[in-house]
């Protein structure tokens, strides 16, 4: 059973019982998560991670080309149940380095990396394939979804989540220390959960405790107690998170962020298992597993003297290291629809809202992508409609100042980016002159606010072939981005 937190002025630990956690780019799983094997024992292909309105985990191998289309005659395991999928919609073959997509002269189009791929001609697929209102992810080894996605109590799994649960689960049977590292947003709080379910001390509580939001000044009393009457205005007694989280485990996010002082008496406690209160002459007995969890790299922080040595050797193995939301883009779609199914009215989402959170690559993690995915909802319940791109703002999901035309993550090491191409490479492969076209200009325009530049990289195109397409199709932009829509009009 878990403890009530307790009310006071100060920032408060959360202390939980069910797992419970709210939270782009190739590969979707980190690489040290695949199956094993060397280069050779690896199957290429696709994994269907969005298809007829909701998510998916199916995985296409391509050992062999294949065609996708409704019809049977696609055959070799291509058929997709979406009807806005033509009968022999296009075709994906592996050529050893990259996925290779081919539109077969489809109704819809075909769209590769958030662009339209001409028919006929093939272009090479990094981070996303888009079929009608399918999505489907390259991958240079489909072997590990073959588990498919998973959603336990709220907390979305996919292959690399589900072995790096299972690692904190083999270290919570056979010790009492587990650090995490992983970058904000991430989810870390959800693996001490893990840990602490499946350890020997999952029927005592878990006090979870963000050591950045603690102040300096009364860390101490905070983390290890003190007695009534050890200073002025202490007129009882009061428990420490750490007698809290006797016979359960502790879980002390962002560590590094306590100073060294608090740091030293943190260690006298860990390796003497004996708690002295502020104000107390006798030290008391402790048993409790130890969490611990940043977004730094603690051997920098050693080497940087801000975190103890000492301190190092007793909560820095066994560490697991949580890959970010970027590479792990297949809990994305199940991740939004599980956020929007929570809100009331629930919405529903449209593919071009997955497609645009599968290409952006949320430096905040998790939490940036439930956050926003809760500003678009509200602004599609004004409107009426489902969440689609065009109520994603423009910024989110990216990274901060410069760097915004770098946002889409760079590709895998294991598949070799293309080449830049040729301004013929380009004529060729400009886009089709169609309706479906016309409204992903407008979408895309919409969701960067009318700046021609911005809505040029989403799509793409460079800045002058996207002001030819907007006049042929007699598309109004707005003048507020200034006559060249300057990149820092974003």
């Amino acid at each position: 059973m878990c403890h009530p937190p307790r009310r006071s002025s100060h920032t408060l630990p959360r202390v939980y019982s069910p797992l419970r956690v709210d939270q782009l780019t190739l590969p979707p799983s980190d690489g040290k998560h695949d199956a094993g094997g060397d280069d050779q024992d690896r199957v290429p292909g696709v994994v269907v991670v969005f298809s007829a309105g909701a998510p998916a985990a199916h995985v296409i191998p391509l050992t062999d080309p294949i065609e996708l289309g409704r019809g049977s005659d696609g055959g070799n395991g291509g058929k997709l149940d979406d009807g806005r999928v033509s009968r022999r919609h296009a075709r994906l073959a592996f050529d050893g380095r990259r996925c290779v997509v081919t539109d077969l002269g489809s109704q819809n189009g075909t769209f590769v990396d958030g662009s339209p791929a001409a028919p006929n001609a093939p272009t090479h697929a990094q981070r996303l394939i888009r079929v009608g209102d399918s999505l489907l992810i390259p991958c240079a080894d489909v072997r590990p979804f073959e588990a498919g996605v998973s959603s336990v109590d709220g907390f979305v799994r996919g292959p690399a989540m589900q072995a790096l649960l299972a690692e904190a689960a083999r270290h919570a049977r056979t010790g009492t220390t587990l650090h995490i590292r992983g970058e904000t947003g991430t989810g870390k709080e959800g693996v001490a959960q893990a840990f602490h379910r499946a350890g020997a001390r999952a029927t005592r509580p878990l006090i979870a405790v963000n050591c950045s939001a603690i102040p300096q000044a009364i860390a101490e009393r905070l983390l290890f107690g003190v007695k009534r009457g050890a200073y002025s205005g202490a007129e009882a007694d009061a428990p420490g998170y750490i007698q809290e989280a006797e016979g359960g485990t502790l879980f002390l996010d962002e560590i590094a962020d306590l100073d060294l002082q608090t740091q030293a008496k943190l260690l006298r406690v860990l390796e003497s298992r004996e708690l002295l209160p502020l104000g107390a002459s006798k030290p008391r007995r402790v048993d409790f597993a130890l969490c611990s969890a940043t977004h730094k790299d603690l051997r920098s922080l050693v080497a940087a003297g801000t975190l103890r040595e000492d301190l190092y050797f007793r909560v820095g193995r066994p560490a697991v290291q949580l890959p970010p939301l970027r590479n792990r883009p297949e809990e994305i779609p199940a991740l939004i629809a599980g956020e929007l199914a929570r809100l009331s009215p629930a919405p529903t989402a449209h593919v071009s809202l997955v497609e645009q959170c599968l290409l952006r690559p949320w430096p905040g993690n998790v939490r940036e992508l439930i956050t926003e995915l809760r500003n678009a909802a509200q602004a599609a319940l004004i409107d009426g409609t489902r969440v689609d791109a065009r109520h994603l703002p423009a910024t989110a999901g990216t990274v901060f100042g410069s760097a915004m035309p770098e946002a889409r993550p760079a590709p895998p090491a294991d598949l070799t980016p293309p080449a830049t191409p040729s301004p013929d490479n380009a004529r060729r492969r400009a886009p089709r002159d169609d309706a479906e076209w016309r409204q992903r200009i407008e979408e895309t325009l919409r969701a960067h606010a009318g700046n021609v530049a911005a809505t040029a990289r989403a799509l793409g195109l460079h800045r002058t072939q996207l002001r030819r397409l907007l006049e042929r199709h007699g598309i109004a932009t707005s003048p507020a981005g200034g006559p060249d829509d300057d990149d820092s009009a974003e």
